[in-house]
């Protein structure tokens, strides 16, 4: 009886090939209205003055919420292993990224 009751708490989530490869994003805009939150996922590139939303989701405010939390649990489990993730301010990065530098 209790396996039966687990099996039907159980919820079977796939993935396709081509959304486990994933999306590099490096900015993140976050917007919201009364009834949703909408995250866009952008890859920015040093140099380059036009960039393309790689990806949105879009949450209701509860569902943000939750997502907040479970990112916040998850950055100090990380921590807690890793070490303190120094946040981008701190570090200063070469804006050429290792390529010829931009010229105008």
């Amino acid at each position: 009886m209790e396996n039966q009751q687990q099996d039907q708490n159980q919820l079977n989530i796939e993935i396709t090939e081509e959304v486990a490869e994933g999306e590099y994003a490096n900015l993140a805009i976050i917007t919201h209205s009364h009834a949703e939150f909408v995250l866009d996922f952008v890859n920015v590139m040093p140099g380059v003055p036009k960039s393309k939303v790689k990806s949105r989701i879009i949450l209701t405010p509860q569902h943000a919420k939750r997502l907040m939390k479970a990112l916040t649990e998850n950055i100090q489990r990380y921590e807690q292993s890793n070490g303190q993730i120094r946040d981008i301010e701190e570090i200063q990065l070469p804006f050429h990224f290792g390529g010829p530098t931009a010229q105008a």
